[in-house]
C-alpha cells in the first residue's frame, strides 16, 4: 500500500479542492481496511475519489484520501449467472472494452465512460432508458469496507441486514462505508441502431410522450437561444453493424462536439453577446444521421470541453413543462447560455437515493463552460426545479440540503438510519454529506 502527505486534490471541472492530510493507494480490500482503522486511531476522517467526474465535494476530504488506482480489474466472469465481478476502482471504458471482447455488455451506460465503476455507480450517474435504469440499478452484489474496518458483503440474497445495506449502499455517495468490488447484471452483447435528428423544439415537446413510448433509448438537446433541438433515439437492432464512417464520425463526434465546440463556448466566455447569433449556427449545422453499433460505442461519446453541470430529476409527466419554463426563462433574462439542456428518462427503480426512486423520470441537465459565471442561470432554473419536487443529482451542482432531500426522498430516513447504524463516528463524512444527509 502507497501513501503520501496528500497534495490538493481537484476534479475534473477544477471548481472543487481538497488538501487531504494524505493520500493512500491501497491495492487490496484488507489494505483499504487496514487504512480506515488506521484513519479511526488518529482521529482522521476518509474518502474515496475516483476521476473526478462529480461536481460536487462529495469525495472532498481534509482526512486520508483514498485513491482506488490499484485497485482494478476484472475479478470474475460467471456466465452461468450472467455476473462480472470488478474491482472499485476499474474505469468503465475498461470494463466495457474487456466485457464486448467477452461478447457480453451492460444493459444501459451514461454517455460517458471515464469515471471508475465505484464513482458511478455511487453518485447514481444514468443514462436513458424506457425501460432499463441507472448503472447503480444493474449491480447484484456489493463488496465495502465499513467504518469498523471490517469487509461486508451484501447482496439481495444475504441476510436482514445485508438486504437492507445493498437497498442503500447502489448509490451511497460514500457515506456508508467505501466501496471495493461491484457485481453487475450482464447480458450477451447485442447492436443498438442510433438515429440521430435534428427537430424542433416545439415538435419535440408536443411528441415528448409518444418519442419516448416508442424507443427503449430516447433523449434530446435543445440549444438555448434558439427553437432548435438534436434527437437520439437507440434500439437495438438484428444487425448488421453500421458505425459511423471514419470522416463522418470524426466531423460529428470530434471535430463538431470538441474541437468546434470548444472554440464557439471559448468565444462565448469571451464575447458572450456572440452566443445566441452563433447557437442560432451551430444548431442547424447538425444533420441527421444513423449508425448501428455494439451498446458503449453508441450510448457513449468523448467529452473534452469542460463544463460545469446541474441535472434534476422530475416526475416524468412533469419534464415537458418544467423544460418549457427553461426556455422562457432564457428568453427573458440577459442570460447567453452556449451549451444545450440535456433531456433524458428513467423508470422507477427500488434504489433509496436514486433520483428515480419509486417514480418515473425524467432529467433536465444544464450546463455552462468551464470558467463561465453559472450562479445566476443554474440558481433560477434549481427554482423551476424544486417547484416540481426535482431532485437532483448528487454529483451535479445543487443548493439543496438534507431537509429538503426528507420531503422528495419517501426513504431517505431509512437512509439515514442505515447510516448511523454502520458509521456511528462518521468516518466517512465531509461537509458536502454534512449538508446532505444532515449530521
Amino acid at each position: 500500500m502507497s501513501g503520501a502527505n496528500g497534495s490538493t486534490w481537484r476534479n475534473w471541472a477544477g471548481n472543487v479542492t481538497a488538501r487531504p492530510t494524505r493520500e493512500v493507494s491501497p491495492a487490496s480490500a484488507a489494505e483499504l481496511a487496514e487504512a480506515v482503522r488506521r484513519a479511526a486511531e488518529q482521529g482522521l476522517t476518509v474518502k474515496a475519489v475516483g476521476t473526478g467526474h462529480s461536481f460536487t465535494a462529495t469525495a472532498a476530504t481534509d482526512g486520508v484520501l483514498i485513491r482506488p488506482d490499484l485497485l482494478t480489474g476484472i475479478r470474475e466472469i460467471d456466465r452461468a449467472a450472467m455476473t462480472v465481478t470488478v474491482e472499485a476502482g476499474t474505469p468503465l471504458k475498461r470494463l466495457n472494452a474487456v466485457l464486448a471482447r467477452e461478447g457480453l455488455s451492460l444493459t444501459n451506460m451514461g454517455d460517458i465512460m471515464e469515471q471508475t465503476v465505484a464513482g458511478a455507480t455511487s453518485t447514481g450517474t444514468h443514462g436513458t432508458g424506457r425501460d432499463s435504469a441507472s448503472i447503480a440499478a444493474q449491480i447484484t452484489a456489493l463488496e465495502l469496507v465499513t467504518a469498523d474496518g471490517s469487509l461486508l458483503t451484501c447482496s439481495e440474497k444475504g441476510t436482514e441486514e445485508e438486504r437492507a445495506v445493498f437497498a442503500a449502499a447502489r448509490i451511497g455517495l460514500g457515506a456508508l462505508g467505501i466501496v471495493t468490488a461491484i457485481t453487475f447484471a450482464v447480458e450477451p452483447v447485442f447492436l443498438l441502431t442510433a438515429r440521430e435528428e435534428p427537430m424542433a423544439f416545439d415538435q419535440v415537446t408536443a411528441d415528448f410522450e409518444e418519442l419516448y413510448t416508442e424507443n427503449e433509448h430516447f433523449e434530446f438537446y435543445w440549444f438555448p437561444h434558439t427553437g432548435n433541438c438534436n434527437t437520439k433515439r437507440n434500439n437495438r437492432s438484428a444487425g448488421p453493424a453500421a458505425p459511423p464512417g471514419k470522416v463522418r464520425g470524426w466531423i460529428d463526434d470530434e471535430f463538431m462536439s470538441n474541437g468546434l465546440f470548444q472554440v464557439v463556448c471559448s468565444l462565448g466566455r469571451a464575447v458572450p453577446a456572440t452566443i445566441p447569433a452563433v447557437a442560432k449556427v451551430s444548431s442547424r449545422a447538425l444533420s441527421a444521421r444513423t449508425y448501428t453499433d455494439i451498446p458503449y460505442k453508441v450510448f457513449t461519446s468523448p467529452r473534452r470541453v469542460r463544463f460545469v453541470e446541474m441535472e434534476y430529476a422530475l416526475p416524468r409527466e412533469a419534464v415537458v413543462g418544467a423544460l418549457r419554463e427553461v426556455k422562457a426563462l432564457v428568453e427573458r433574462s440577459p442570460l447567453r447560455v452556449s451549451f444545450p439542456v440535456e433531456v433524458r428518462t428513467a423508470p422507477a427503480d427500488d434504489i433509496a437515493l436514486s433520483t428515480a426512486s419509486g417514480r418515473e423520470t425524467a432529467y433536465i441537465a444544464v450546463h455552462m463552460y468551464r470558467g463561465t459565471p453559472y450562479q445566476a442561470y443554474f440558481t433560477a432554473v434549481e427554482r423551476i426545479m424544486t417547484a416540481h419536487a426535482g431532485r437532483p443529482h448528487w454529483g451535479k451542482i445543487h443548493t439543496r440540503d438534507a431537509a429538503y432531500f426528507a420531503e422528495v426522498y419517501p426513504r431517505f430516513t431509512e437512509f439515514t438510519a442505515l447510516r448511523d447504524r454502520l458509521d456511528p463516528d462518521r468516518r466517512f463524512a465531509n461537509a458536502y454529506l454534512r449538508r446532505v444527509l444532515g449530521d
